[in-house]
């Protein structure tokens, strides 16, 4: 599979590379997200020591990076010594004269912290007194979230202020799905973005490209396939409690948005929740949203919750309810439900999170009537929702409506503009003297009196 996007946190680690001053970098994002693809990718033609920290003693681990140290080295005066401690491997390793820059990698640093609380304030030691007036590049790398902002990040930890840079590693957007599946049609593609939601080793199982629903039943519905029960591998290490964790992702999943929706449906007070929310925003599991016309972001209680993460959101929909009938061997019966509700109950709101990250896109490059600094869905009353809303908060002139139809084989008609042009009237925003626009996405393209619309129109935009 190739190596595909990551050009800025590339761009981040080679510029430190470059600098003449030793760097310290901290990597961290959630599991199978690709950050020991991308310091591999990084450490291609340069003096780089690579060791991956395991959940052994710290003793082992010692031990264990003494031994690659001997190696990378070729030391057998240290491969062979005793009880030999960090600070002196670390000597050893940094005695050795070279011109080239020297990277130094510990992948899955979090274990070493967890083996030994001290490990840590051992490390910062170590920054201080020997590797920070060196000619080296030191990247601390972790999948476990909490444990890595609290023994690298957090004011508390001893390495706070010591860091020269960081990287939240992310999933790769979709801009880049036609990299990996080059064949495919864009209809296609974002089926298995739907599912794969830019997780490189998820992708990497999908790659094959044998059929959306084929890969699904080889990958996901089948009880020994590598993604069946995922999410609660991705959990078990993150928080303590993962069934009240699971139940929350649940409720959201089932369409529970807001907080005492999703407290009432758990039966347990609104108090109690904002914490584990909190959790599951901070591994990129679910985010709060608010309408982009709100003039407070933080305090607005019109904030809503949702599962952030592709797979997670189309697992809880599709997996969860449907473990009974997949696990005693009628994963048939939860392939029908699948079919029937994948495209509307699922990827019809992928399709929308795609279209309003092609408006930051479209934004940049100058080729929207205005420039907003906000974009998002809005909802107001029981019914009223619009997939696209982008406004400038500095300027009240102008406002942007936007719908968004994953129509597999029907164009979009006039009428949606009609009903979203409707559902426009309910957005009080700078209503007294703003200019109004509106622009369409439709997967399936856009019928002829929409484009001679939008050619005689500049209010009329087709995305």
């Amino acid at each position: 599979m190739p190596f595909v996007d990551r050009e800025i946190e590339m761009s981040a680690l080679e510029a430190a590379y470059k600098n003449p001053v030793a760097s310290l970098f901290v990597v961290y994002g959630r599991r199978r997200v690709g950050k020991t693809t991308l310091l591999a990718e990084f450490c291609k033609g340069k003096r780089a020591l690579y060791y991956l920290a395991t959940e052994e003693s710290i003793q082992a681990n010692c031990a264990a990076f003494r031994e690659m140290a001997a190696d990378f080295l070729q030391d057998e005066l240290l491969r062979s010594a005793a009880n030999v401690g960090w600070e002196m491997i670390f000597k050893t390793l940094l005695a050795q004269p070279s011109e080239e820059k020297l990277v130094i990698i510990i992948d899955e640093f979090q274990y070493l912290g967890k083996a030994d609380k001290a490990f840590p304030s051992v490390f910062q030691k170590i920054w201080d007194t020997q590797l920070k007036n060196e000619n080296v590049e030191v990247i601390l790398c972790g999948s476990l979230v909490h444990m890595m902002m609290e023994q690298t990040l957090s004011y508390s930890s001893p390495l706070y202020g010591r860091r020269t840079g960081q990287i939240k590693l992310k999933q790769i957007p979709y801009a880049y799905y036609n990299q990996f599946f080059p064949a495919m049609s864009e209809q296609e593609r974002i089926l298995y973005y739907a599912v794969t939601g830019g997780v490189p080793k998820y992708i990497e199982l999908f790659h094959q490209g044998n059929g959306i629903y084929d890969d699904i039943l080889q990958n996901v519905f089948t009880p020994q396939s590598f993604l069946y029960e995922e999410p609660e591998f991705l959990l078990r290490h993150e928080v303590s409690d993962i069934g009240s964790y699971f139940s929350i992702i649940r409720s959201v999943a089932a369409g529970n948005c807001r907080l005492s929706d999703i407290a009432a449906s758990l039966s347990i007070p609104v108090t109690s929740l904002p914490k584990s929310l909190k959790t599951l925003c901070d591994l990129d599991i679910l985010e709060r949203e608010v309408p982009p016309t709100e003039k407070n972001v933080e305090t607005s209680k019109k904030g809503q919750y949702r599962i952030r993460d592709n797979f997670l959101a189309f697992w809880f929909r599709f997996v969860y309810p449907m473990r009974s009938f997949i696990e005693s061997g009628h994963a048939e019966i939860a392939m029908n439900k699948l079919r029937s509700s994948f495209i509307p109950n699922h990827v019809g709101y992928v399709y929308e999170d795609i279209c309003r990250s092609k408006m930051w896109e479209l934004n940049a490059q100058g080729k929207l009537p205005f420039l907003f600094d906000r974009v998002g869905r809005w909802w107001g009353g029981k019914d009223t929702e619009i997939d696209i809303v982008a406004v400038d908060t500095n300027d009240r002139s102008n406002i942007l409506f936007g719908e968004c139809k994953f129509h597999q084989n029907t164009q979009m008609q006039l009428s949606e503009l009609r009903q979203l042009k409707a559902k426009a009237a309910a957005v009080q925003w700078g209503k007294e003297s703003r200019t109004e626009y509106f622009i369409l996405f439709c997967i399936s393209g856009y019928s002829e009196e929409l484009h001679r619309l939008a050619e005689s129109d500049p209010h009329i935009i087709l995305g």
